[in-house]
């Protein structure tokens, strides 16, 4: 009798022990979906165990979801940034590392719950003129004008005719632009299916490794059908991210290219470049539903691009790492304002726009950027606001408060909630915030702000208002996961 009620007592114990773990397991699966990771980072021409490294270290710890990596095909012998994109072959040698070495890095980013995008260079191969005789890839590999190892012969590039070097010299003209040569380029006919096939054997084996997405670089100089053909080669449903370069004023837009997927948003950083640096924020309250702009859902956005940042691409005017304060609050408002895919700059340090990487490596030893870099994704603030976006993410804007034509303030939904002042005068208010009643801790707390004042707390009262006070050129940030207590 005594060993049977044992047994009793045993087995509810048990059952109440596995009650106790299915609701933990319940409760983890939804808290992880409730901050899915929405940001991703560009590490801008870092090898590929640098990259591997970073994903454990850093990348998957703070939330981001994925890394843009520079191209990983084998491309034409120098130091400068842009030999990366001139493609010599597809075989996976670069810059960047050993084909090994990529298959390594991918494998271990995606066990740290980060994916690859690759930069996927396929409208073009290297430049070399005519008559120029043979040149020689990182990885050794021969070329000569539309002659390649993958193999392409003098059929499967574009010959325009227009003019004798061949070159794109009128972008109002769309033919143009899609079939005579970029920067003396050779423009493959990615409208035969044979190029298609050799393309999509690239992308393929690329997926192989495991790699989840691709940015299509210069989607603008393709049609997009053609783009359409060679993705529908792919096994699987791939990521895919367009560059096209659309400022409003030319005749190829963005949108024709959101059948394929998404596409590269650039008028969103020209719009917070000039907001920011005027420190007029007011027109911010609308960015992203003017006529003309992108779907969220089908935006990649950013503050810059390693193009712009050099001055190519619309970069006149563009907020870079140079303008470190103000790029800053612009990055803060990104990442608060719920339109696009954000993706986040970690760039290196340069003086002539042609320069390549450093020979030193990103991060040292004692786990801190090396200064010849500048990692942008690891500044506090912006690895803060990855976390905001991720906890607040599928939450409306509401409240927006204009508090002067330099400072705004508004909540999103009852998650979270924002304020920033980009201007060179200190502002106070009260301000009425989604949260509820209770005490908050600032994100930003020591992150941001001119003379580092900024306010560690944030007490919202029974109204639902809170008293904020923001220094020169300073944000704060908060969301209901950093709540002290809450008023009943």
């Amino acid at each position: 009798m005594r060993l049977g009620r044992s047994f009793k007592l045993l087995a509810v114990l048990l059952a109440f022990v596995l009650l106790v773990v299915v609701y933990v397991a319940q409760r983890t699966v939804q808290h992880n979906e409730s901050e899915k990771p929405t940001v991703f980072v560009h590490l801008f021409e870092w090898a590929w165990p640098d990259i591997a490294n970073e994903c454990e270290t850093f990348l998957g710890a703070h939330g981001y979801a994925a890394v843009q990596i520079s191209p990983p095909h084998e491309h034409v012998v120098g130091d400068p940034w842009w030999t990366r994109y001139q493609p010599v072959s597809y075989r996976l040698e670069s810059r960047g590392g050993t084909r090994a070495q990529f298959e390594d890095m991918v494998r271990r980013c995606n066990a740290a719950g980060v994916d690859i995008y690759a930069d996927a260079v396929i409208n073009h191969m290297s430049a070399i003129s005519e008559g120029a005789g043979e040149g020689v890839g990182v990885a050794g590999s021969m070329y000569r004008r539309y002659e390649y190892p993958v193999p392409y012969e003098a059929g499967d590039f574009h010959y325009c005719g227009r003019y004798d070097d061949d070159m794109i010299r009128n972008y109002q003209d769309a033919w143009e632009v899609r079939n005579c040569e970029l920067g003396g380029l050779n423009d493959l006919k990615t409208g035969e299916a044979a190029v298609q096939e050799k393309i999509a054997a690239y992308l393929a084996d690329l997926l192989d490794t495991g790699v989840a997405g691709f940015r299509i670089d210069a989607a603008k100089h393709m049609e997009p059908a053609d783009i359409t053909a060679i993705l529908d080669r792919l096994p699987g449903q791939p990521f895919i991210f367009q560059e096209v370069i659309d400022r409003g004023n030319e005749p190829i837009k963005g949108e024709e290219y959101t059948a394929n997927g998404h596409v590269t948003e650039l008028k969103y950083g020209m719009a917070l470049s000039s907001a920011f640096s005027s420190g007029q924020l007011g027109g911010l309250e609308s960015l992203g539903s003017a006529d003309g702009w992108l779907p969220s859902e089908l935006a990649v956005i950013s503050v810059d691009n390693h193009d712009v940042q050099r001055g190519h691409a619309g970069g006149e005017g563009i907020l870079t790492h140079k303008d470190w304060k103000t790029y800053e609050l612009a990055n803060i408002f990104m990442l608060a304002w719920p339109y696009g895919y954000p993706k986040v700059m970690s760039s290196y340090q340069f003086d002539d726009s042609d320069q390549g990487p450093p020979s030193i490596r990103p991060v040292g030893s004692d786990g801190a950027c090396n200064r010849e870099w500048v990692c942008e994704h690891r500044s506090p603030a912006i690895v803060a606001m990855v976390g905001f976006r991720n906890r607040t993410d599928g939450q409306p804007v509401t409240g927006w408060r204009q508090l002067g034509p330099s400072a705004i303030a508004f909540s999103r939904g009852d998650r979270g909630f924002v304020a920033i002042n980009a201007g060179q005068v200190a502002v106070s208010a009260s301000v009425p915030v989604g949260l509820a009643p209770g005490r908050y801790r600032n994100l930003l707390e020591g992150a941001v702000g001119a003379d580092g004042s900024v306010q560690a707390e944030l007490v919202v009262d029974r109204e639902q208002n809170v008293l904020i006070t923001l220094p020169p050129l300073s944000a704060i940030a908060t969301d209901a996961g950093t709540a002290d207590q809450h008023d009943e």
